[in-house]
């Protein structure tokens, strides 16, 4: 497995700019499965997670071209011969249940492996089942996969107990061919929602309300293709920002979407940074004094995202004072805390919440990559900390951020990849 070795204690400066969002590129892919026309996609960055994404469309039947260069995806989903992915990509990534619903509405029957991802949490899939349930499909769950079916997918009125982001998009997708209209209430309103409604309205659909917790659906006959750009990756820019204050830096950070990051925005001027807009689709974000600790709680869209949780924990590890993080999303998102703790972080974990007393510094030390937004963490925590830090597992990186190593490197990080296989060691910096 790769692993980064990194040599800490240097400030990065300098402009980066943010890719394409993996979790707004994820489910479009998903809703080509809708049409039989070309989809072309514009900003999918080059991630694990999407090259498993696509290899899930490959595996049921669809013609997929990926320029990585151009950032260019084109998909033709025609006829659609019955298939099925196999288990091993479905257990790779979570989002690779977001096929179904497109599946039922398209070919009224599915059948897929329960999806696996990140170990932070049980995340069921029954309010995906239930929705779609509502609307005229079957399910059952047999050895390890779910098996759908529906003599056709028709509107109903959709309470999801939870604000959840798949369980929307699944819903949303499934839809817009369904006979007549589905009303979801208690929708998630993330930006990535509202990418997808853009898509699928450039598609034929008729989806009104994304962004908000009440969305409508009205079912149309059939959809046609499209070419759409996604949105910047807001998860990505805010560990850019986070990576410019820990590290004592002064970056700027371009082509994302400042509205979509309001609450780490809040945050980190809260904690004594500097943050300021130079541009519409740029920030500067740069340390002052020792950064002052806060209290922090994760919530859906617009609230703290969990996926920036573990990153700013490790602002809080360095922090002067005591800060304390309550997660309310997911029941294990603190397994990146048994890695700050070996480079020097104070963090005590009582259930879903962390009590963070901030230390002058942190020191390099081994440290596993727990998950994919853990393994940012445990890097930034590398970037600032003493001396080296060795990062192991650090292939959950690549499932997020596309040439992280390298982009970190041209604003001064002194990182080295170390590959499985020999011949792609890479070294970046100096």
């Amino acid at each position: 497995m790769d692993h980064l070795v990194i040599q800490g204690g240097v400030p990065l400066r300098g402009t980066v700019r943010v890719n394409g969002s993996k979790n707004a590129s994820l489910p479009i892919i998903a809703a080509a499965l809708l049409t039989d026309e070309p989809v072309i996609i514009e900003g999918v960055p080059d991630l694990l997670d999407v090259r498993t994404m696509i290899a899930v469309l490959e595996g049921l039947g669809a013609a997929v071209e990926y320029d990585q260069e151009r950032a260019l995806l084109r998909i033709i989903c025609g006829e659609l011969p019955p298939a099925a992915p196999s288990a091993d990509l479905v257990s790779r990534m979570r989002a690779s249940f977001l096929v179904l619903g497109p599946l039922l509405a398209r070919k009224k029957a599915v059948s897929l492996p329960l999806p696996g991802g990140c170990a932070i949490g049980t995340r069921p899939v029954d309010l995906h089942l239930k929705g779609l349930s509502a609307m005229g499909a079957s399910f059952s769950i047999v050895g390890g996969r779910v098996e759908g079916c529906t003599e056709g997918l028709r509107g109903a009125r959709i309470y999801l107990d939870f604000p959840s982001v798949g369980a929307t998009e699944n819903i949303m997708m499934a839809a817009t061919l369904a006979r007549g209209s589905t009303i979801l209430e208690n929708a998630a309103t993330e930006p990535e929602i509202v990418d997808l409604a853009n898509c699928l309205n450039s598609m034929g659909a008729v989806v009104v309300g994304a962004g908000t917790a009440h969305i409508r659906i009205e079912g149309v006959p059939r959809l046609g293709g499209t070419r759409h750009g996604v949105i910047p990756d807001r998860i990505e820019a805010g560990t850019l920002l986070l990576a410019g204050v820990i590290t004592k830096g002064d970056l700027i950070v371009e082509n994302l979407l400042p509205d979509h990051l309001k609450s780490l925005l809040a945050k980190l001027t809260e904690a004594g940074a500097l943050v300021e807009e130079v541009g519409p689709n740029a920030i500067r974000a740069a340390a002052g004094e020792r950064s002052a600790a806060v209290d922090l709680k994760t919530m859906p869209y617009p609230g703290f995202s969990t996926d920036l949780q573990p990153q700013f924990m490790v602002l809080l590890a360095l922090a002067e004072g005591t800060g304390t993080v309550t997660e309310t999303v997911f029941e294990n998102r603190f397994r990146h805390v048994e890695g700050l703790s070996s480079m020097g972080a104070r963090i005590q974990v009582e259930g879903r919440r962390a009590i963070v007393r901030g230390q002058p510094c942190l020191t390099g030390a081994p440290v596993v990559a727990p998950d994919l937004r853990g393994a940012a963490a445990l890097l930034l925590a590398g970037l600032a900390a003493q001396g080296k830090t060795e990062l192991l597992q650090a292939e959950h990186l690549w499932r997020g951020y596309c040439s992280l190593e390298e982009r970190l490197a041209s604003l001064g990080a002194q990182l080295k990849r170390i590959s499985a296989e020999p011949e792609r060691a890479l070294f970046t910096g100096s």
